[in-house]
């Protein structure tokens, strides 16, 4: 057994993939869901260990970091967080100040809060390894979309203090940014749209686990 990591967001189109990575490389996976039905699409492979959990309260997330915690044999080694979402629509002029807060609050407030409740079970493991969702709109945003775009931008500035402020304590805090994810919830948002560039989530699940199982990389901002 590698260890545990913590998938925060890990059902749904890139979720289960990144989960079924992390398993298939022997790690002892731990995925908080909003409900037992989203839960249960992962199935019960050896070595998952699911709760329901609301990752914006920490109450929920509390529970996930002791599930987390529960197998003294199988430390926790990662965590990757993938809770967010996005939204657009009009220009910052012509979007209540309520649009671009929820943005914010869905983008950041799980990955803080997510982060801060297993960052103690990784300085006792002796260190490991956080790898955090953005995007490349963060680098190069589009219009319409402020809320998201600056959210996507502020879990960069997050992993780089991170990165910073536990490089003493041997944990590694790196970003992903992809595109566009090939997953059935964006086809059937953009049913006309060219996917041939589009990231496959099994893609980005192998780029998440090397991550985790690298030592040396920190602070990165890496596209995928």
């Amino acid at each position: 057994m590698t260890g545990t990591v913590v998938v925060a967001g890990g059902t749904g189109g890139l979720g289960s993939a990144v989960t079924a990575e992390f398993l298939a490389a022997g790690w002892r996976v731990v995925v908080p869901g909003r409900s037992d039905k989203s839960l249960g699409e992962l199935g019960s492979p050896e070595g998952l260990h699911t709760v329901v959990a609301d990752l914006s309260d920490p109450v929920g997330v509390a529970e996930v970091a002791r599930l987390a915690a529960a197998d003294e044999g199988a430390p926790v080694r990662a965590l990757v967080n993938l809770v967010g979402g996005f939204a657009a629509g009009s220009r910052v002029h012509e979007t209540p100040v309520e649009e671009f807060e929820a943005q914010l609050r869905l983008n950041l407030r799980p990955t803080y809060l997510v982060t801060q409740a297993v960052l103690p079970l990784l300085i006792a493991a002796g260190g490991g390894s956080i790898t955090c969702t953005s995007s490349m709109s963060a680098l190069k945003p589009f219009s319409g979309a402020a809320g998201y775009i600056t959210a996507k931008a502020a879990v960069l500035a997050f992993v780089d203090a991170l990165a910073v402020e536990y490089a003493k304590d041997h944990i590694r805090v790196n970003a992903i940014l992809p595109g566009t994810i090939d997953t059935p919830t964006n086809r059937r948002a953009m049913p006309d749209a060219n996917t041939a560039k589009w990231t496959p989530p099994a893609r980005i699940a192998t780029v998440l686990r090397v991550l985790a199982e690298t030592p040396g990389v920190t602070g990165a901002h890496l596209p995928v």
